[in-house]
């Protein structure tokens, strides 16, 4: 067993959000590989998908994959590129049993795992699965409980737990590669979410819009002060809707042409739009670049996630991301 002493970080990551690519089904995982590929070859340094059963932007029977069976089938087929949910909803599955899943992922991928988790908010999900979904407050104290439990198994420790929610006892997590597989966790609550990360995680992934970011550092920090943690051994990335073409109007045709098509209703298309406008970057590779380096990176964060949900599973679209983005967040 290694353990290697070197950190994770996510400098640059690709997320897929959903699975509607178009198309039909045959097509649709040999379209996830050639994603997962093609960020690998353009310099992204990991690949995320998202945990959900049902498609959350557009109707909810749209394609959807079960994240970790997909993330071991991209683990066959890359070499070097790192795999995570953005991110697991831990209401889904025992914490005991999600420490083994993503330690069977390390262990298929030679060492590339990581493990990213959220409290979970999707209600239909929960509901049509037959999972309880509970309240807000409930939801966060399983996932601290869950962090308990799961941050020792994943350090090679066999934990014994009794708690309102979860218990284990002397929970066995073998085999292993490393004994510091990272634990990032997703969202931007400035209370819960933040001060979990500042007790448990390696690395926080921030959604928000990016005028919010600057607020949601100084929490971040806050949060750390409170424990008595150096908020720099918390790495910190920001989460991007990215859309980027070659010109700055095919850009926006492909935009107005995933609203089109995922709404469906033009009088909610505007509604729809603009509550992503405020982190969603969109333009050519110039523009894009200007936008993130202004609007995000100059703020501080270590990294950078993007999702391109209206044209990344164009071939080409992903290499041209990662050719623009990767000198923004290079420590070279």
């Amino acid at each position: 067993m290694t353990n290697t002493a070197e950190r994770a970080i996510v400098r640059l990551g690709y997320q897929m959000p959903d699975f509607n690519f178009g198309g039909p089904v045959d097509k649709l995982f040999p379209t996830v590989i050639a994603q997962a590929q093609e960020a690998e070859r353009a310099g992204f340094d990991t690949v995320f998908l998202t945990d959900h059963f049902y498609q959350r932007f557009g109707p909810p029977h749209g394609p959807t994959l079960e994240a970790y069976t997909a993330l071991a089938g991209i683990a066959t087929t890359t070499d070097r590129i790192q795999l995570s949910t953005l991110v697991t909803g831990n209401t889904y599955r025992n914490p005991a049993l999600l420490a083994k899943i993503v330690t069977t992922l390390d262990v298929v991928s030679q060492g590339r795992a990581m493990l990213g988790i959220g409290a979970g908010w999707f209600e239909l999900e929960h509901k049509s699965y037959g999972y309880e979904f509970g309240s807000f407050t409930e939801r966060f104290e399983k996932l601290d409980e869950a962090l308990q439990i799961i941050r020792s198994m994943l350090r090679g420790a066999r934990p014994s737990f009794e708690g309102k929610w979860y218990r284990v006892a002397n929970a066995i997590n073998e085999p292993r590669i490393r004994d510091d597989l990272p634990i990032m966790l997703g969202g931007a609550g400035e209370k819960k979410t933040f001060a979990l990360a500042a007790r448990y995680a390696d690395h926080l992934s921030i959604g928000c819009d990016a005028v919010e970011l600057p607020g949601k550092l100084e929490a971040l920090q806050r949060r750390c002060d409170e424990i008595g943690r150096d908020r720099s051994t918390l790495e910190v990335s920001y989460l991007a809707f990215v859309a980027m073409d070659e010109s700055s109007a095919s850009a926006h045709r492909a935009v107005d042409e995933m609203f089109a098509r995922r709404v469906g209703d033009p009088d909610k298309v505007d509604q729809v739009r603009g509550g992503m406008a405020g982190r969603l970057f969109l333009g050519s590779p110039d523009e894009v670049a200007e936008q993130i380096q202004q609007q995000v990176l100059d703020l501080g964060v270590d990294g950078l996630i993007i999702n391109m949900v209206a044209n990344g599973h164009q071939p080409g679209v992903i290499e041209l991301a990662g050719k623009t983005l990767s000198p923004l967040v290079s420590t070279e």
